[in-house]
């Protein structure tokens, strides 16, 4: 019986062509392919899915509660992502929310495939460099908030933008902007941005 495979991607037309690429493998069928999160928990839901594939990096809303909520909703489902870059505090705060997978994409189609079928079994499949990282420290002296306005910051995103990824008000993300700020001695923003990306914190 081929695994079934629900993935949630920004981005729809990279998602479909990964969902196609998936599609090939004779054991997976891609049963969904959605860009909200909240539309993902449904679809998982609705489908019985047995791996859900987020690309937090492009999905439109918080991956972390996406892949709590999945794993509340239907335990026999496993969360694996498929990220940019595999930092050391995205990597931990992966673990903590219940993901079983976090795959870079420079790693390739052929490993991403090979994590979908061990988190099927419910595996944990990880690079065992990525896993050394884990439990060092995340976001040094920021919150995870803090730390999440950062890493929107440096992805180029507005404030409205982050009003609607963080479900947070214009003046929350501002205070949180001016904290961080003010805890990494940084001259504004985009400077505390460079200094937390140098010490892994983002």
């Amino acid at each position: 019986m081929a695994i079934r495979v629900a993935i949630a991607g920004g981005a729809l037309l990279v998602a479909e062509l990964l969902a196609q690429s998936l599609g090939h493998e004779r054991d997976l069928e891609v049963v969904s392919v959605v860009s909200r999160y909240h539309k993902l928990v449904e679809a998982v839901d609705h489908s019985g899915a047995q791996v859900a594939l987020i690309d937090p990096d492009k999905i439109d809303g918080d991956w972390a509660a996406a892949t709590g909520e999945i794993r509340k909703t239907l335990p026999t489902c496993g969360v694996a992502l498929s990220v940019d870059t595999a930092t050391r505090p995205l990597v931990n705060r992966a673990l903590k929310a219940g993901a079983l997978s976090v795959v870079p994409k420079s790693a390739g189609l052929r490993r991403l495939v090979e994590s979908v079928r061990g988190v099927a079994s419910g595996q944990l499949v990880m690079d065992p460099r990525l896993l050394s990282n884990a439990g060092a420290a995340e976001c040094g002296p920021l919150t995870d908030r803090e730390a999440d306005v950062l890493r929107l910051t440096a992805s180029g995103a507005s404030v409205k933008e982050m009003e609607g990824q963080l479900y947070l008000s214009a003046g929350t993300i501002r205070n949180l902007a001016s904290a961080a700020i003010k805890k990494l001695d940084a001259r504004n923003r985009y400077d505390a941005v460079r200094i937390a990306s140098e010490r892994c914190w983002i």
